[in-house]
């Protein structure tokens, strides 16, 4: 019988910084990078489960020392007892005594508990031979309830709530399942509206998501109220008026700030305004979004657990829910924050704006239409085109929609090459210097060595 040998962990980073992909008003210089988790087993097939912490650079650094004092708790045990039982294993890991006093459930210390968790799903999953939106789409109510931990949920959501909503999608499960496999799930994408892109550059990529067949694009605001005006009016030209926009300030304003700033940029028709305020206000968001009404108010990205994600449903604080597959306690907890959102009619358009999360929240999404929710009115997937080259099984994207993975697993295994050439700080890409035009000549996934990486 198969058991865990190993939790190792590797400080994976891009340098993307370099062309200011991914900036935005409170992240101007960001490297997209993972603290990447690998559960190594004695299997003979050589099975193992990926996953990884999603952070902007150094935040690596604190991030793996997280991780790596999981060890105790996950070292030594069953495969066959984890990827049995993944309710009671993510509880192991957010139940430790020592480590929950650092949060409890919040901060490093549980996301790099849901790092783990979602290691252990991309183990369950191959071990299954399914992908995980598949494998958990066909399991029964009653095993899905019990991978939730509905302590500090019952006043807004019961496990006898969560069945029914379960139950009553039940019926439909196959007639969606192959709807999704034949057309795919819907997309926004964030890829033309960094924030460090000039003018000319945010218009061409604007014009080109449309071409390529995205209802709705976003683009990041909050430096400058002028300057955010000037860039919602090119982005709108450059789409037309049948075009969703909609508009991220990735935590910038105040509550008034807020306000005043939305109002001047309303006129351009927004899609939503996503994190307006500090992602733990959820009075704040209520008040924003009283006073704004009726632009969309959204947040979630940096939700740091899922009773924050309930009071913010609680106060009627947002029109649309994000969900993050890296920021809380893993898939577990995500299935929790898919049934409240559930429960009180909210959509959930999740993020995706890091290296990987687009491979691994399609899986949440799809698990909410095909047994959560039964619908994707109002709902797409976030999508940022930087980076897909580096996982074994990349996201597809056609005509502006999310295509189902088909391989086993939660899509995270990043190529041996890639873990070579992107560790930090050896790695080759991190010795590639810059080209006279001042774009990066660090090489793709295709063009690295396949030699296999040994996890330290």
């Amino acid at each position: 019988m198969p058991h865990i040998t190993a939790l190792d962990t590797l400080d994976v980073r891009f340098p993307t910084s370099r062309e200011l992909d991914g900036s935005d008003a409170m992240n101007p210089d960001p490297d997209y990078s993972a603290a990447y988790v690998v559960l190594r087993t004695d299997d003979p097939d050589g099975l193992a489960g990926h996953g990884f912490a999603f952070t902007i650079g150094r935040g690596n650094d604190v991030q793996r020392a997280a991780i790596q004092s999981l060890d105790h708790l996950v070292v030594g045990r069953s495969v066959a007892e984890i990827t049995g039982a993944l309710g009671d294993f993510a509880r192991t890991l957010t139940d430790d005594s020592q480590l929950r006093w650092l949060g409890p459930e919040k901060g490093v210390v549980h996301m790099a508990a849901g790092a783990v968790i979602n290691a252990a799903w991309d183990l369950a999953a191959k071990r299954a031979g399914k992908p995980v939106w598949q494998l958990v789409s066909e399991m029964p109510p009653e095993q899905i309830v019990d991978l939730i931990d509905f302590r500090y949920l019952t006043d807004a959501l019961t496990r006898q709530e969560a069945l029914d909503i379960l139950r009553a999608a039940a019926p439909g499960r196959a007639e969606r399942t192959e709807y999704l496999l034949t057309q795919g799930y819907p997309a926004y994408t964030t890829s033309p509206g960094w924030l460090g892109y000039s003018d000319d550059k945010l218009a061409r990529l604007a014009r080109q998501a449309v071409a390529d067949g995205f209802g709705t694009i976003k683009i990041k605001v909050g430096r400058d109220v002028d300057e955010d005006v000037r860039r919602v009016q090119i982005a709108r030209a450059a789409i037309g008026p049948d075009i969703g926009l909609a508009v991220d300030a990735n935590q910038r304003w105040d509550v008034d700030a807020a306000v005043d700033w939305i109002s001047r940029l309303a006129p351009a028709d927004l899609a939503w305004v996503e994190e307006p305020t500090s992602p733990d206000d959820i009075l704040g968001h209520a008040e924003i979004r009283r006073r704004v009404a009726p632009v969309p108010i959204s947040t979630g990205e940096h939700g740091q657990n899922r009773i924050l994600f309930k009071q913010l449903l609680q106060a009627g604080a947002v029109d649309l829910l994000q969900i993050d597959a890296a920021r809380v306690g893993g898939v577990n907890e995500n299935l929790a924050i898919l049934l409240l959102a559930a429960k009180f009619g909210v959509p959930v358009v999740p993020h995706a704006g890091g290296v990987g999360l687009c491979e691994l929240v399609q899986h949440l999404a799809m698990i909410d239409y095909v047994a959560v929710s039964g619908t994707m009115r109002d709902r797409a997937i976030e999508f940022v085109d930087h980076l897909h080259e580096h996982f074994r099984d990349p996201v597809r994207v056609r005509d502006g929609r999310y295509l189902p993975p088909r391989a086993p697993g939660f899509s995270a295994e990043m190529l041996p090459a890639t873990l070579a050439a992107y560790s930090y700080p050896a790695g080759t890409a991190w010795h590639a210097g810059l080209t006279e035009d001042g774009t990066t000549n660090y090489p793709p996934a295709a063009d690295l060595s396949t030699k296999e990486y040994e996890i330290s």
